[in-house]
């Protein structure tokens, strides 16, 4: 080996230990140089790969988990939906017997049963996440409310939610339904 050659690895020098200096060849040599630098390449390549690889599959591995803890969360959304109108008609059942049936004895039970359908069911909802959205005497949120009518009045700033048509409901932080609302505007 001559001093303008470059320095053979220090594994390569043991393997080599004890070969006549005829036998080494420095063409080979200068190619064995190439193929180690090609194959260190190859290395941090497939290294690179395999890091790109294993946040990809953490990356998937987070959004299931995100996928699995949303179906958790709402999977009663659309039955959600369909329980609001027996909701909405039981309101409805109550906001219509006059006061002076709450009263009459032969009423009293049905009028007391209707209502305990009524809290069974807000205890049900308030279970699984779904609450009533808030509504009167409040700013108009589009992300809440659906405005469907403006009241002309002075009693009321304009913008402020006056009456309510249909409750609105949230299922968790999603919204299920927006309320169905009147707001007030300048006569």
């Amino acid at each position: 080996m001559t001093d303008d050659d470059k320095p053979r690895d220090e594994a390569a020098e043991k393997e080599l230990a004890g070969v006549p200096e005829e036998l080494l060849d420095p063409e080979e040599e200068a190619s064995l140089d190439e193929a180690l630098s090609s194959l260190r390449a190859d290395l941090e390549a497939a290294q690179q790969d395999m890091l790109y690889a294993k946040a990809e599959v953490q990356n998937v591995r987070r959004r299931m988990e995100k996928d699995i803890h949303d179906a958790r969360a709402y999977a009663a959304t659309a039955f959600a939906r369909d329980v609001l109108s027996v909701a909405d008609n039981l309101t409805r059942a109550i906001e219509a017997i006059p006061a002076e049936l709450h009263e009459d004895p032969r009423l009293k039970a049905l009028v007391t049963g209707i209502e305990a359908t009524q809290r069974e069911l807000d205890k049900v909802f308030a279970q699984h996440g779904i609450s009533r959205i808030a509504a009167i005497g409040l700013p108009l949120d589009p992300n809440q409310h659906q405005a469907m009518l403006e009241v002309p009045t002075e009693e009321a700033e304009p913008g402020t939610v006056v009456q309510e048509m249909q409750a609105g409901y949230m299922i968790k932080d999603r919204l299920l339904r927006p309320a169905m609302v009147g707001v007030a505007r300048k006569p």
